[in-house]
């Protein structure tokens, strides 16, 4: 009886497992699909990508600055 409760629950088990690859298969996007939305990705645009470059470099510097000073800025002008 041990057996066939084991061998029920594996195959429970792997259909639960194939059921679920199935829907993962139909909801994930095709080949062309991913092409399209790779393209249309920001990165994909020149201009668009020096201004995240930009962004990204004055971040960067602000929080090089923010790391060299003593001060909180954090807790604003309350605490002097």
């Amino acid at each position: 009886m041990s057996s066939l409760r084991t061998i029920i629950n594996s195959s429970a088990l792997v259909a639960c497992m194939a059921l679920g690859y199935g829907m993962w298969t139909m909801i994930a996007p095709g080949e062309e699909r991913r092409k399209e939305l790779i393209k249309n990705l920001p990165e994909a645009n020149p201009m668009r990508m020096e201004e995240t470059r930009k962004r990204n470099a004055l971040v960067m510097q602000a929080l090089k600055e923010a790391a060299e000073t003593d001060d909180n800025i954090a807790r604003g002008l309350r605490s002097k």
